[in-house]
């Protein structure tokens, strides 16, 4: 055979996986599928679909490797470095990652094609990840908790890239009738991995501090492999119209606030949810406290640290449990799965202060049970929230919509400190009880949504 028959013949077998794999996500479907995008950007679906769901893969499992609350808070502490940073690094990876959103996507705009930045921002991050690799095995304490602090900051902030950049590719290479499903569907796999790396955590089968910095180096390589991926994405050029100064996008962006009621809805339930977001370090200081009525402890944190494999094992199973349902139903639905997702946190957030009460959270098992609901309705959160805002976007919005929830919702992450307070002067139970109400209210809000997906 020669080399160019071998060529043909790799090629075809690349296109009858492709096809196989996107045949399997669109077997359901009712013929809309290529609903919302061009027609030429229709012909290359099956590619494109497959794309996103390798490169979201690869960033999703990065993610949980890395992931603040628990690796890098459980690395730090391992490092030697203090409870002040260890604090830091939960609002620099979340806020960093939303609050420069506003004033990156008027630069955005400026790009025809949008897979470029995110590329980029995928690249950024792989070498960071892989620098804190690097500051955990060279540097010592304090050093290596600033150096891991900046890296951080860094990765988080290309992450806004990413996410500004992402939404918009998304509208403009994959049908309407299809996002929810391609974005869970990867979410799925993904945490099917980091499961395997949780089940290893817990079986001290390899020494928990190289492990965990092996994790980052992988993590490096991921969200590498995920940028070269995403640049092949057959993406039509867009408008670049509205990339001016960034204080003056960032200002016309404010106004859609005034132009959209439906925006101001979605921007409303999105911030009651950040509980689903904020809630899990005030669990496990509540699984170490003996008396959560007098506040945060110590051995709260001291809890996480022991428990790190069964807590990301309960949330990695949550995510591959419930992220790609929840992405099919948010196809038919964002609106329902938004308000479902809600009144599931709530639950999840009532039965921990309940069960708190009770003193069931010294039981050993209770804890993961219950962040495991919790990371349902998260999850659920996530990707009711995605599908809903692109598809209540047009071409021309996407981006502006996209970095102006994020940045508000960046805001209010910032401003998440206050639950410190409450727990604080009123307890943990306390939090836990506001933030039931929070996604209580959340699902009623929500109920003034526009179903987006029957428009």
């Amino acid at each position: 055979m020669t080399e160019s028959s071998k060529a043909q013949s790799n090629s075809k077998n690349t296109a009858s996986t492709v096809e196989a794999v996107y045949q399997s996500l669109t077997s359901e479907d009712d013929g809309r599928v290529c609903k919302d995008i061009p027609e030429t950007a229709c012909r290359h679906q099956p590619k494109n679909v497959v794309t996103h769901v390798i490169s979201l893969t690869s960033t999703k499992i990065a993610d949980g490797l890395i992931d603040p609350k628990l690796i890098l808070s459980w690395l730090l502490s391992a490092l030697g470095a203090s409870s002040f940073m260890i604090g830091l690094l939960v609002p620099i990876r979340e806020a960093g990652a939303l609050l420069p959103q506003l004033f990156t996507a008027g630069a955005l705009r400026r790009l025809p094609q949008r897979k470029w930045a995110w590329a980029a921002g995928s690249f950024v991050q792989g070498a960071c990840a892989a620098g804190m690799a690097l500051s955990a095995l060279l540097l010592e304490a304090t050093t290596a908790g600033w150096a891991i602090l900046i890296l951080l900051a860094i990765l988080a902030v290309a992450r806004s890239v990413c996410s500004v950049s992402y939404k918009d590719v998304l509208g403009k290479t994959v049908s309407k009738s299809m996002r929810g499903r391609t974005t869970g569907l990867a979410a799925s796999i993904a945490a099917g991995a980091v499961i395997a790396f949780a089940l290893l955590l817990s079986s001290g089968l390899i020494e928990k501090q190289s492990l965990v910095i092996a994790g980052l180096l992988v993590a490096g390589a991921l969200w590498i492999f995920a940028s070269v991926m995403f640049s092949s994405l057959a993406e039509e050029k867009g408008a670049t119209e509205g990339g001016g100064n960034p204080l003056t996008v960032a200002r016309e962006n404010f106004s859609l606030l005034v132009k959209d009621k439906q925006l101001i809805r979605f921007i409303t339930v999105r911030g009651l949810l950040i509980a689903t977001a904020l809630a899990p370090p005030f669990m496990v200081a509540l699984s170490g406290n003996t008396d959560s009525g007098n506040g945060l402890q110590q051995s709260g944190f001291n809890n996480l640290l022991s428990g790190l494999g069964p807590l990301v094992l309960a949330s990695a199973l949550a995510s591959l449990l419930s992220s790609y349902i929840w992405g099919h139903l948010s196809d038919r639905s964002s609106r329902k799965v938004l308000m479902y997702s809600g009144l599931f946190a709530a639950l999840a957030l009532a039965l921990t202060a309940g069960f708190d009460w009770q003193g069931w959270l010294q039981i050993s098992a209770v804890l993961p049970g219950l962040l495991f609901l919790l990371m349902i309705a998260y999850h659920g959160v996530r990707l009711g929230r995605s599908t809903h805002l692109v598809d209540m976007a047009d071409a021309e919005n996407r981006a502006a919509y996209t970095a102006l929830s994020n940045t508000i919702i960046g805001i209010l992450l910032l401003a998440g400190a206050v639950f410190s307070v409450i727990a604080e002067y009123f307890g943990l139970r306390a939090v836990m009880i506001v933030m039931a109400l929070m996604c209580l209210l959340s699902s009623w809000v929500a109920l003034g949504l526009k179903e987006v997906q029957q428009e």
